[in-house]
């Protein structure tokens, strides 16, 4: 290029991002080391499969990129770039870049990119969010049906068809029913404040007014419904119909922002395609013994096949598990408490690790514990040993094995008084030593499944209270975080199992999918936050400012993948009748699959060193 060429290059950099944030030297002598390089319409300038070595920038004219399988991924045009996914990745293009139109471009080889990317943040992380947003796109593509829509994907708010209807506490029988009958509603809801405390029906009125002839003068609140389960407006429908088939309910009052805002029946959530997962649930609560609650079970497997056939989410396809797992420990512990008798004293049934943070797939062992009440003496261990071992004997027989390092409610460690979890919790906090903390850091992942729900509130709080100000605590969780590395090597090949029953295979589970949970879990315990779910995790460090939003997006989308890999992998044992696991052949893998996967581990890997700055060695030594 001439002189003249050089500056007239130059001051068109300075117009576009990411060139425009260069120091002015920088891009000032940017100009010599790019080629000027023209393409007639319709010819090729990337194929995908094929290597590329360099980023093209375009100057004039337009590009077309087209995926592998011929689907628009965009269209660029001048000031706009492609190439860089292949420099950064180090694999062969994703895509296909053709000239709309005859195209004039500035071409950057891989050694100036890369270089521009190791001395300026500003151009790294412009590439970053295009790989991201790159990332979004795949994993968007896994989630579309064939109908062209997401499926579980409906919120409870989607189907409410109408607002609250309500009335207050001080109304009377004769008055609630005249709003109902005024309203045309079936359900009344009623209110002191903006606090639902009880809910009437028509069949409420039919058999607590006029079968027993309650006066009409009476207060509603004699014949209501007190205290009713509530579902938030942003729950899942298919979450809510669970719980209501489970609880054999037929209306349950919304709130959303804490104001009531209708009620949902569940003839309304029958209407959802999503019915089969709600049906198993309605029918495991139903079953009168262990065996009728396996059989029941056993169909777990194919459902989740089936919602893998749909491309729904590895997220939503994790809270049908979830659900499934909860209501079979639930029967499984109703059933126990009725072969042994009433609980002497309160306790609460706690789910830990995968299925806590209602991220569990098939293949997964029990986790979970008891928290007994400060009342449990000695004399009260026999029956809550029996139900232990009642619980965890049965759970094996519905397809839950037992836990390899007995985190199990049967361990008598494990079921223990809340002083004591208080003590157990203070201990892991305060005086970390890194073995007990790669043993207790499942403990940290608990929910509530059974019981007197306060005691886990007691211990909750506790540990959120300790743990924002505990930064050696936290620097071991961040040291285990990262040395539980992603399946991929320096160069960005896979790095597969060496040997034993699953050679040459990827651990999906461990080094993908567990990395991003213990990441997302210590900046959680950082800013106190009650989430358990890791995605919720995530969001709630992006908005406490642990994380920025972009590295939040990244990983969430990083995580969503690698799990629908290893539910595709699931599905593709059930279907062919063999036992589900963690461990994928990079074979039976797309070229799209493997590509991402890379992607994703390499996303993982940048959380992994960024959590490293943030909780640094020295504060171990």
């Amino acid at each position: 290029m001439t002189d003249v060429e050089l500056v007239e290059v130059s001051d068109f950099l300075r117009g576009e991002p990411p060139f425009a944030d260069l120091p002015a030297n920088t891009l000032a002598s940017l100009p010599a080391k790019l080629k000027v390089q023209y393409f007639r319409r319709g010819s090729v300038i990337i194929a995908a499969g094929k290597d590329n070595s360099s980023l093209y920038v375009v100057r004039s004219g337009a590009v077309e990129l087209i995926d592998t399988s011929g689907e628009f991924m965009d269209r660029v045009e001048v000031g706009g770039t492609f190439g860089s996914h292949s420099l950064l990745s180090g694999t062969p293009s994703a895509y296909t870049a053709t000239a709309l139109e005859d195209t004039l471009a500035l071409v950057m080889s891989g050694a100036t990119f890369h270089e521009l990317n190791a001395g300026h943040p500003s151009f790294e992380e412009f590439f970053d969010m295009q790989r991201a947003s790159r990332m979004r796109g795949a994993v968007a593509s896994l989630h579309t049906s064939a109908m062209g829509g997401a499926i579980l994907k409906t919120r409870v708010r989607e189907i409410l068809t109408r607002p609250a209807v309500t009335a207050p506490k001080t109304a009377t029988v004769r008055e609630a029913a005249t709003i109902m009958s005024t309203e045309g509603v079936s359900s009344l809801l009623i209110v002191e404040g903006s606090e639902i405390v009880g809910i009437i029906t028509d069949r409420d009125l039919r058999s607590r007014v006029l079968a027993v002839g309650t006066d009409p003068s009476a207060p509603v609140k004699t014949i209501m419904t007190r205290n009713p389960v509530i579902a938030s407006a942003d729950a899942l429908a298919f979450e809510v119909l669970m719980e209501m088939l489970a609880r054999n309910i037929h209306h349950l009052p919304v709130m959303f922002d804490g104001e009531p805002a209708g009620i949902v029946t569940t003839t309304d959530l029958m209407r959802l395609e999503q019915a089969n997962p709600v049906f198993l649930v309605g029918d495991i609560a139903k079953q009168r013994d262990v065996a009728g609650v396996a059989a029941v079970s056993s169909r777990l497997a194919t459902i989740v096949e089936a919602l893998v056939s749909q491309d729904a989410s590895a997220d939503d396809i994790s809270r049908v598990v979830t659900a499934v797992g909860d209501a079979v420990e639930r029967r499984l512990i109703g059933i126990a408490e009725e072969k042994l008798g009433p609980p002497p004293v309160p306790y609460c049934w706690v789910s830990l690790g995968s299925r806590a943070r209602q991220e569990q797939a098939l293949a997964a062992d029990q986790d979970n514990a008891i928290i007994l009440s400060d009342e449990a003496g000695p004399e009260h261990a026999a029956y809550f040993a029996a139900l232990a071992d009642e619980v965890t004997t049965a759970l094996v027989e519905c397809g839950y094995p037992l836990c390899p390092g007995e985190i199990m409610a049967s361990n008598p460690r494990w079921r223990v008084p809340l002083s004591q979890w208080r003590r157990e919790f203070s201990t892991w906090i305060t005086e970390p030593v890194p073995d007990a903390i790669l043993r207790a850091s499942i403990f940290f992942d608990m929910r509530p499944i059974y019981g007197e729900f306060k005691l886990f509130s007691e211990v909750q709080r506790h540990i959120l209270k300790l743990t924002p100000e505990a930064r050696l605590f936290l620097a071991h969780l961040a040291k285990r975080a990262a040395e539980n590395e992603p399946p991929i090597g320096f160069f960005r090949g896979f790095v597969l199992q060496k040997a034993g029953d699953h050679k040459d295979t990827l651990d999906i589970k461990r080094g993908g999918i567990g990395s991003v949970v213990e990441i997302a879990r210590v900046l959680a315990l950082s800013i106190g936050s009650r989430e358990v779910n890791t995605q919720a995790r995530i969001t709630a460090a992006v908005a406490a400012g642990a994380l920025s939003a972009e590295r939040g997006e990244d990983l969430k989308d990083a995580l969503e993948f690698i799990s629908y890999v290893r539910l595709r992998h699931q599905a593709a044992k059930v279907r062919a009748g063999r036992p589900t696991d963690n461990f994928v052949s990079p074979n039976a893998l797309s070229s799209f699959e493997r590509r991402n996967l890379r992607e994703a581990f390499s996303i993982v890997r940048s959380a992994q060193s960024s959590l490293g700055s943030r909780y640094p060695s020295s504060y171990i030594s």
